[in-house]
């Protein structure tokens, strides 16, 4: 197969040193990403195309690679392709009569050249030529340039000819890891993660950073839409899960601030601990997924008082953005789901919350606040690298395990719905739910708790972190599935 990746027209438009460097970086980001389905792969670029080739035949490789490229930033679109030496116009229409001569018979159809170099013939030579001899020879019904059925397109770039079969399109932005690095914020929510996909898609590393307010549930939920977002959009490259436990920090500020300040005090709080972490790991930003007033925290004041705590510049990629417009792209992203079977632990619910707060106040009401319990907090953050961080989770779990499921019991596959849809669970004899971990926890209960549930996914390792989770919450009826 033979692809040519366009690559974001912001990037051509940049100068030679740093277009060479964006497309160079993007070059390698899809060797990386496709390297496991194909060792061999070549990837070659040009002023604003990469050319990509591979050998492999397997369909479903195919796919899995077209869906890889279509989600990784620097990408506008690509083109599935078949592509020859240049001729003459009649060596153009044979190339074309052989993809497209049977497609069009019956059809009105339309072709399309796009062509960059020097010949002695147009685009416009090569539509007539090629759109005469295909209708006279091949039997279509007509052509039309504004409504065809069928659209002939091809590509000359100097002495190559590119019959074009397909074009999927890219997220746009620039190639993960050719911009600086940056620390988001990570809730797990609708708004962080969908910030955390903008900011990957405008081309920069995002690390993940979650304060963790009291709960195993809520880490492990958050730790899940990190990896899923991390393996969509940025396996390009490494990065940090980091989770700090901030329970005791909370504590403090239920006991010693005052109760309409604690929302400010507490973010306050997040951004000091975020930005020794990023100090760290020497990282120049911050991000979270704040919209202006979309809660009293948020508002221009409180966030003016909130940033005073940090030299850190804090990028807001959602500032301006409405709710209803954060959960469609999280649902087009595919965190929305993540979000809404996201277990949550509120905290700080204040009364009468302060939506204009004065700097002055909230120092004071900090000097209650024992700065020894957020540094005790930093002392004990864990980095995991994200693509690590479920197999991490998973060890030192010791769960039943059966290999054969017996009549009676129900097994429930808990992958993600794509793997569901692409490799479907049959178990002749033996009931199958689907049901993904991400909403397992919130709808386990739901279920017959007289009956016997065992677990399964791929690898074994979250099918044993929810089954420990449901054990821990008093389900006994539930074991893991690792078939021989």
């Amino acid at each position: 197969m033979k692809l040519i990746v366009k690559v974001f027209p912001e990037i051509t438009i940049k100068s030679r040193p740093v277009r060479k460097r964006f497309i160079k970086q993007l070059a390698k980001n899809i060797r990386t990403v496709l390297r496991d389905l194909d060792p061999a792969l070549v990837v070659d670029g040009v002023w604003d195309n990469l050319d990509v080739e591979t050998r492999v035949t397997d369909p479903k490789a195919l796919q899995d690679m077209t869906e890889r490229l279509s989600c990784m930033p620097g990408i506008t679109y690509f083109l599935q392709v078949d592509q020859y030496p240049l001729g003459d116009l009649e060596d153009i229409y044979d190339k074309c009569k052989l993809h497209f001569g049977d497609a069009v018979q019956g059809k009105i159809f339309s072709v399309r050249c796009k062509r960059a170099g020097h010949h002695d013939f147009s685009s416009m030579d090569v539509e007539k030529y090629v759109g005469s001899r295909l209708r006279e020879e091949c039997g279509a019904a007509g052509i039309s340039l504004k409504s065809p059925e069928i659209e002939v397109r091809m590509e000359i770039r100097d002495q190559r000819l590119s019959v074009i079969h397909s074009q999927h399109t890219g997220l746009g932005g620039y190639p993960l890891g050719s911009l600086e690095q940056t620390l988001v914020l990570m809730s797990g929510g609708f708004d962080s993660t969908v910030a955390a996909y903008q900011i990957m898609r405008r081309g920069m590393m995002s690390h993940f950073c979650f304060f963790n307010l009291g709960g195993r549930a809520h880490e492990l939920g958050v730790m899940e839409v990190a990896h899923f977002l991390w393996k969509k959009y940025g396996s390009s490259q490494r990065v940090l899960f980091v989770s700090v436990p901030f329970e005791e920090v909370l504590g403090e500020i239920l006991g010693k601030v005052d109760n309409s300040h604690m929302g400010v005090v507490l973010k306050r709080m997040m951004l000091r601990a975020a930005t020794t972490i990023a100090d760290r790991l020497e990282i120049d930003a911050l991000v979270t997924g704040e919209a202006i007033s979309q809660v009293s925290s948020q508002t221009l004041p409180n966030l003016s008082v909130i940033d005073q705590v940090t030299e850190k510049l804090v990028l807001r990629p959602l500032i301006a953005t409405h709710k209803q417009d954060i959960i469609d792209q999280a649902d087009q992203i595919g965190t929305g789901n993540f979000a809404r079977h996201m277990p949550e632990y509120c905290g700080v619910i204040s009364v009468n919350p302060k939506t204009a707060a004065k700097r002055n106040r909230i120092e004071y009401e900090e000097q209650q606040f024992d700065m020894a319990i957020l540094e005790r907090a930093l002392e004990n953050a864990k980095m995991v690298p994200v693509d690590r961080v479920i197999e991490e989770l998973g060890q030192g779990v010791d769960i039943e395990e059966v290999s054969l499921a017996l009549a009676g019991q129900v097994v429930i596959d808990i992958r993600h719905p794509d793997a569901q849809d692409d490799q479907p669970l049959a178990l002749p004899g033996i009931e199958v739910q689907t049901l993904p971990f991400y909403a397992l926890n919130g709808r386990f209960k739901e279920l017959d708790y007289t009956r016997q549930y065992l677990l399964y996914c791929d690898k074994g390792v979250m099918s044993r972190l929810h089954a420990h989770h449901l054990l821990s919450e008093g389900h006994a009826n539930v074991r893991v599935y690792r078939p021989s």
